[in-house]
């Protein structure tokens, strides 16, 4: 199913099933696995690696040249998984190196007019909404949720199943199972709705409430915070995914605590 009014440069290896509509662009040095499908007027560039059963909107551009002065023009790659929805003028650009790359995983919608800069990891099942934007070398874990008009700045990390309201600014790390919100940003309590829709406990929600009690609204340093939550938590995957979080990332989180009710 190859439009004769698309453009496929004779190098590029489609899988089986794969959908090319009219007047897309498929680049020299691409591979497009099976069951994927290339709507109007999106364009994916030499370097991108796409997995099975992706859909690329009207006008996206998947692999786009990196917008950093450290690349000059080097051979760079864009990885994408299984099972993504990448809607329309969404921009995907490739690494600046010719190791790493860009790195998109499985199951994740990425809505209108996001970008996602180079070298940047999202995992699997995210959600990205309008206008989101993405600075390069940035980590973005499972099950994370970027609400419309999210800006997420160079070499920060967001921690797994973490929710980010719409229009805040990160520049820095998020520690995972949270809801932050606002300019500046602030910590907004505990990612509750969403998990317990995916199957979390209410003991394992109280857990990290605790757990965040301690970092945001003791008032204490976020060390002797980690020494508070090992005290008082009962050791569990989940207490683990915070503390390792928080020392792995040098106790450097982002949010200004706010006085929240018990």
């Amino acid at each position: 199913m190859i439009s004769p009014l698309a453009h496929v440069d004779p190098s590029a290896k489609l899988g089986a099933n794969v959908t090319i509509h009219p007047f897309a662009y498929i680049d020299k040095n691409v591979e497009i696995g099976d069951g994927c499908e290339i709507m109007p007027y999106a364009s994916i560039i030499s370097g991108t690696r796409m997995g099975k059963n992706n859909r690329v909107y009207q006008g996206a551009i998947i692999g786009a040249d990196p917008q950093d002065f450290r690349w000059h023009g080097e051979a760079t790659f864009c990885y994408i998984g299984d099972n993504n929805t990448i809607r329309e003028n969404v921009i995907i650009n490739r690494g600046i190196r010719s190791e790493g790359g860009t790195r998109i995983g499985n199951d994740n919608f990425i809505m209108a007019k996001s970008h996602i800069g180079h070298d940047s990891e999202i995992r699997n099942k995210c959600v990205l909404g309008n206008g989101v934007t993405m600075a390069g070398d940035c980590t973005i874990d499972e099950c994370v949720i970027l609400s419309s008009n999210c800006i997420v700045h160079e070499d920060s990390k967001i921690g797994k199943w973490t929710l980010v309201k719409g229009g805040c600014r990160i520049s820095g790390n998020v520690p995972p199972y949270i809801i932050i919100a606002h300019n500046p940003a602030v910590y907004y309590g505990v990612n509750a709705y969403v998990m317990r829709k995916n199957g979390f406990t209410d003991q394992q929600i109280d857990d990290i409430a605790k757990a965040y009690r301690n970092v945001y609204q003791s008032g204490i340093s976020v060390y002797n915070a980690l020494q508070r939550i090992e005290a008082d938590v009962d050791p569990s995957e989940i207490r683990s995914e915070i503390v390792n979080f928080i020392r792995g990332n040098n106790l450097r989180i982002v949010a200004i605590p706010v006085d929240m009710p018990d």
